[in-house]
């Protein structure tokens, strides 16, 4: 009787002692005693999520397993187990049943549109229903740059920090001379 041992290839993160995950050119490949069971692009969360719960129900490895070898925290992996067992697969792939269903990403032609209205001088709530978007999206798109909101004459809404109004700054960015300061207790 010849015995084989498996042979896992020298990049191989170990799970377990028979389960190991390795990645090349963005992709992520599972292996269970040196075979590959399972690959996923590097940024496919929902493969990762799905695959790993997978791994955890067929008793493959271990919730802190997947914890500790993914550097993930255990109540993540523990709810996307439950997930997995409540709705299958389709919990992971299927459509996305959140409440509104209007999306939270603005594609390029819809943020050149909004900003469009921006410079016309529409506020957030009126191009959120004519673009069939929430307003918190353009909030967002804001908040982090996408869009740029411009200030119109009569408009009392200041939308840049400046030496002069640090409106909304924190204090950790306003200039030394106007930090708040603390009086000492008495």
């Amino acid at each position: 009787m010849q015995l084989m041992l498996p042979i896992f290839p020298p990049n191989t993160v170990m799970i377990t002692a028979t389960l190991g995950v390795f990645r090349r050119d963005n992709i992520v490949t599972y292996l269970h005693c040196g075979v590959p069971i399972f690959s996923h692009a590097e940024d496919d969360y929902k493969s990762f999520r799905y695959i790993t719960s997978k791994f955890i129900t067929q008793g493959l490895c271990k919730l802190i397993d997947i914890s500790d070898c993914f550097h993930v925290s255990y109540d993540s992996v523990k709810r996307y187990v439950k997930k997995l067992e409540d709705t299958g697969e389709r919990g992971f792939f299927g459509r996305d049943n959140r409440t509104g269903g209007s999306p939270y990403k603005l594609m390029p032609p819809v943020v050149e549109r909004i900003q469009k209205k921006l410079d016309e001088g529409k506020n957030n709530s009126e191009i959120a229903r004519s673009e069939g978007v929430t307003e918190g999206a353009i909030r967002y798109a804001l908040k982090n740059g996408t869009l740029k909101k411009t200030s119109h004459p009569g408009s009392s809404e200041v939308t840049e920090r400046n030496e002069v109004s640090p409106i909304r700054m924190p204090p950790w960015e306003l200039p030394r001379h106007e930090q708040p300061t603390v009086p000492p207790p008495q």
